[in-house]
């Protein structure tokens, strides 16, 4: 009797069944591994040949558009939204310009960071000035720091009386190295040449327009956190119409509230610097523009430098003849200050008798302008005015009015080589000097009438 628990026919058909589902099982496994594979790299071709799409119907990878025109007719494909790509435009980049489009025409000023000539772009014919900035050999051709703020602080500074960058160009200077030029809009004139030739100093009504159009420029620079650090006559220019810009951010950068903690204290001009910084203050802000802007009225009021000190000891005892004597209630960080201690000032009884004398010196200024000089030409930095705050004064709200920028008098521009016409006016006659008549042609002038004596004269005889 055969055993319960041997194979029999049934159990061989179902076997064999088994075996076959098996490996239908792995050939359909391998046929959409095999599928897969063979979409992978259709992909990776689609994406080698610029080509994007879909897949269609029966499961291809239909075409894609091209990403780049088509090469033959040089046209862009058509596009949906279904399949725009998403593009990020890059900046474009591109070289400076060579300093050969531009040619030099004289030289106007050597300045502390650089030289500044006068030059004509050879595409266009305009006139433009160029700034040559001074590198330090020491530094192997390092770029300067004060070069990049006054580039930094000119590209942020787009304002009407402010002068305005155009671009920035190179030039070959020999063993690899590169000069930097700055090219800059040219104006015919600055301050501090023009009235070295005018023959009297601007009219009240058009020192109010040039100090409002000062003022403007520094409340845009405060505004944006620049500090000019060097205002005076000479940074400040001026075209034939009257209008000003402000210019020199050589010692400008950009600073906060509150200031950062490694400010230099050798900034400004020394007949434009401030008390503060005279007397070594670590700490500093917009105030020091404001009393420079105070130097620069005075300065076009009399037509001369307000102060004019040989050095800092001379400038701070300048400063205090024109101003006062400081004290502890008119300023009270006075003496921390660090040079304020070595300071031997008079007594108290003489610091009463020794106040500003700003109003005595500048009898022609009405109250109100004797007051906003008076307050930007304050010892203490927190009593001077800010920009705003001088542009809202009511002294430029009283008779006489300032002056539109269209009638302002043209002068000659020294920068531009433009000579002074003076006119050849007839001299006064000198006491007993007898008349010049031998070089006269009467005949020219009479044609053919006559000339007669008579009475002891001359008398015309009418043919």
């Amino acid at each position: 009797m055969p055993s319960r628990w041997a194979d029999t026919e049934e159990d061989a058909v179902e076997e064999e069944r088994r075996r076959e589902e098996k490996e239908a099982k792995k050939r359909a496994k391998a046929e959409k591994q095999r599928q897969a594979e063979e979409e992978a790299q259709r992909v990776k071709a689609a994406q080698r040949n610029g080509i994007e799409g879909e897949r269609d119907g029966d499961g291809r990878a239909a075409k894609r558009r091209r990403l780049s025109p088509d090469t033959a007719t040089d046209t862009p494909p058509v596009e949906n939204e279904a399949s725009r790509l998403l593009r990020f435009h890059t900046p474009s980049w591109q070289p400076c310009r060579s300093i050969e489009r531009f040619h030099l025409l004289n030289h106007i000023e050597e300045g502390s960071y650089g030289f500044v000539s006068r030059a004509r772009e050879e595409s266009t014919g305009e006139i433009v000035a160029v700034k040559k900035l001074k590198i330090d050999p020491v530094r192997d051709g390092g770029f300067p720091v004060t070069a990049l703020r006054e580039i930094q602080c000119l590209n942020a500074a787009h304002h009407r009386h402010i002068v305005n960058l155009r671009e920035v160009v190179t030039g070959e200077r020999g063993q690899g190295k590169r000069d930097v030029y700055l090219v800059m809009e040219f104006l015919e004139h600055d301050l501090q040449t023009l009235q070295d030739e005018m023959d009297e100093p601007f009219m009240p009504s058009e020192i109010k327009t040039l100090m409002l159009q000062l003022a403007s420029a520094v409340e845009f620079l405060h505004d944006h956190w620049i500090l000019h650090r060097d205002l005076k006559t000479s940074n400040i220019l001026m075209n034939n119409r009257g209008e000003i810009k402000l210019a020199d951010f050589g010692m400008a950068r950009f600073c906060g509230d509150p200031p950062p903690n490694n400010l230099t204290q050798l900034v400004v001009t020394l007949w434009y610097r401030s008390p503060e910084l005279l007397l070594g203050t670590k700490t500093y802000d917009a105030a020091i523009d404001m009393w420079s802007l105070g130097c620069i009225f005075g300065e076009l009021l009399s037509k001369k430098p307000l102060l004019q000190g040989k050095n800092e000891v001379d400038q701070l005892s300048k400063i205090f003849e024109l101003c006062g004597i400081p004290s502890s209630d008119a300023w009270p960080e006075f003496r921390s200050l660090p040079n304020a201690r070595t300071l031997r000032l008079p007594s108290q009884s003489i610091k009463a008798a020794q106040g500003s004398i700003v109003r005595s010196k500048f009898p022609i200024l009405t109250n109100a302008g004797a007051s906003l000089l008076d307050n930007l030409l304050s010892l203490n930095p927190a009593h001077r005015p800010s920009a705003k705050e001088v542009l809202e004064d009511a002294y430029f709200r009283e008779n006489p009015r300032p002056k539109p920028t269209a009638m302002f008098p043209t002068f000659p521009s020294k920068a531009g080589q433009e000579k002074r016409r003076r006119k050849q006016t007839p001299n006064a006659p000198v006491r007993g000097e007898a008349p010049n008549l031998g070089e006269i042609d009467y005949s020219s002038i009479f044609k053919g009438r006559e000339l007669e004596e008579k009475g002891g004269g001359f008398a015309l005889k009418v043919g």
